[in-house]
C-alpha cells in the first residue's frame, strides 16, 4: 500500500463496496454479528474470543462494591493508575504524566487536539500506512495529513512541506510490520530539528516493541505524546486508551478529553490497575508462539493465501475473495476485499461461534482477516489448532456458496431488514475509527 493509494481512497486504506459502504453499514453488521451471538448463546452454542484482543473487566478480588462510584475510585484509584502508566510507558516522574480516555481513537484525537495547528501539515511515518483514526484525528483537528512508508519518504516530505506542526508516528502499523528504534528516533530527531511535535500511535508497539524486538518503551523514545491501547496484546483490558507524554501536553490534552466528554469514566480505574499490575512482556511471547503454531498449521491447510509478518499471520481481503471465487466455480459475485472478508468472519461467527478481529472496528482498520496474539488457553478452548484450520477451511466453502447471490451476503452481513439508516447517507463523515 503506498502513500498515494491511501491519500487517493481517502480515510479507509481500502475501497468501500456495494453492500459495506461506510461507517453505518459496519454498524448495522455489528448488530448482525451481536443478534448471531444472541441466538448461540440462547440455544447453549459455544462461543469463541479469536481476536487477539482482550476487552473484558477484570477487577481486583477483594474490591469493596462501595468503590465502584467515579468519585471513590477516581480518589482511590487516580495515583495508581498515573504510577503504574508511566511505568508501562516509560515515563519519568517530574517530565511527563498520563491520563486514561474512554478509547485509543479518543486518546489519538485529544492529542491532535492540542498539537495540530490549523491549516498545518502533519506527516505520518509507519512501516505501511497509518491508521484511519490518525488521519481523522488530523482532519478534525484543523491539519493536512500526508502519509509516508519509513525513513526515507519521511525525510523527502519533511524536505518538501514547508508547514509542518506534527509528526504521527506508528511503531506497529496495521499491517503488523515495525520500525526499527534507529529509524523512530531518527524520525524523532528530524522531527524536533524542525520545530514539529510528535505523536506516537503505539496502539500494540508498546509492547510488542520491549516485549518481542528489544526496543525502548513508548517515551523513553522521545516523542512528545504516545498512545497506546489497554485490550491489546498482553494486557487485559479493559478497552481503554492510556496517553502520556510531556505533562504541559499532556495536561492540555487531558483538559481537551473533558471538554469533548472523551475521558475514562475513573469507575474503570481498578481493572486498569489490575491490567497495567498483571502485565507481562512474557506473555506477548507466548501469544505469539501460540498464534505461530496456529498460523503455521492454517498456512499448511490453505497454502499462500495464508500470510504473516513476525508477529501475526492474515488472509488479505483480495486472497478470500479469490478463494472464494475459485471455490465456487468463478461465480462469485463481485464484491470489494473488505466485503469478502465479511463474509468469511460473519460464517466463522454464524456457524461456529468465532469471534474475529474484523468486528471489532467500526470500520475495520485493514480489509484483512488478521490471526493474531491468540492465547493457548483460547485455541485449546477451540479444539485446538488443527481444528481452528478446519473451521476456517469450512467457512471458506461456505462463504462461497453464499458468495454466488449478492442479496444472500446482504443478509448474512446486515440481516434480512437493513434499518434504513445504514443506507442513508453512504458518504457521511462519522468520527469513530477502530481497529486492531
Amino acid at each position: 500500500m503506498t502513500a498515494a493509494v491511501q491519500v487517493e481512497q481517502g480515510d479507509m486504506p481500502y475501497a468501500a463496496g456495494s453492500i459495506l459502504r461506510g461507517t453505518a453499514d459496519h454498524v448495522a453488521k455489528l448488530n448482525e454479528a451481536w443478534r448471531n451471538i444472541r441466538e448461540r448463546h440462547t440455544l447453549g452454542l459455544p462461543l469463541h474470543n479469536v481476536s487477539g484482543l482482550e476487552r473484558g473487566l477484570h477487577l481486583p478480588e477483594d474490591l469493596p462494591q462501595w468503590v465502584l462510584d467515579d468519585e471513590w475510585s477516581g480518589a482511590l484509584y487516580g495515583e495508581q493508575v498515573r504510577t503504574l502508566g508511566l511505568e508501562h510507558l516509560g515515563g519519568e516522574d517530574g517530565v511527563h504524566d498520563v491520563t486514561v480516555t474512554n478509547r485509543l481513537t479518543a486518546a489519538i484525537y485529544a492529542a491532535m487536539q492540542v498539537t495540530v495547528r490549523p491549516g498545518s501539515t502533519v506527516i505520518g511515518v509507519s512501516a505501511s500506512y497509518s491508521h484511519p483514526c490518525v488521519r481523522r484525528a488530523v482532519r478534525d483537528a484543523g491539519g493536512r495529513p500526508v502519509d509516508t512508508v519509513g525513513l526515507a519518504e519521511f525525510r523527502a516530505a519533511l524536505d518538501r512541506e514547508p508547514d509542518v506542526s506534527v509528526v504521527a508516528l506508528t511503531r506497529l502499523a496495521v499491517s503488523y510490520e515495525a520500525l526499527d528504534e534507529a529509524d523512530i528516533r531518527e524520525v524523532v530527531r528530524l522531527a524536533h530539528e524542525r520545530g514539529a511535535l510528535v505523536v506516537l500511535d503505539d496502539a500494540g508497539g508498546a509492547r510488542v516493541g520491549p516485549a518481542l524486538l528489544g526496543q525502548s518503551r513508548t517515551l523513553q523514545l522521545g516523542v512528545d505524546l504516545g498512545a497506546t491501547g489497554l485490550d491489546k496484546y498482553g494486557v487485559l483490558g479493559p478497552r481503554v486508551g492510556l496517553l502520556g507524554g510531556r505533562a504541559d501536553l499532556l495536561a492540555a490534552a487531558r483538559a481537551r478529553s473533558f471538554e469533548l466528554g472523551s475521558e475514562c469514566r475513573p469507575v474503570l480505574y481498578p481493572a486498569v490497575v489490575e491490567s497495567l499490575r498483571g502485565y507481562s512482556d512474557q506473555r506477548v511471547r507466548d501469544l505469539v508462539a501460540s498464534t505461530k503454531n496456529a498460523g503455521e498449521i492454517l498456512r499448511a491447510r490453505l497454502g499462500d493465501i495464508v500470510e504473516n509478518t513476525p508477529f501475526i499471520f492474515k488472509l488479505t481481503g483480495e486472497a478470500i475473495g479469490a478463494e472464494l471465487n475459485r471455490r465456487c466455480g468463478g461465480s462469485s459475485a463481485p464484491l470489494a476485499p473488505i466485503e469478502a472478508t465479511a463474509t468469511l468472519a460473519a460464517v466463522l461467527l454464524k456457524d461456529h461461534g468465532l469471534l474475529t478481529v474484523h468486528f471489532a472496528g467500526l470500520p475495520p482498520g485493514t480489509s484483512a482477516l488478521l490471526i493474531k496474539f491468540i492465547s493457548a488457553q483460547t485455541m485449546e478452548s477451540v479444539g485446538g489448532a488443527d481444528r481452528f484450520a478446519d473451521l476456517i477451511d469450512d467457512s471458506l466453502t461456505r462463504a462461497a456458496r453464499i458468495s454466488t447471490d449478492l442479496a444472500a451476503v446482504r443478509a448474512l452481513l446486515l440481516g434480512e431488514a437493513t434499518p434504513d439508516a445504514a443506507h442513508a447517507a453512504p458518504n457521511a463523515r462519522i468520527a469513530e475509527p477502530v481497529g486492531p
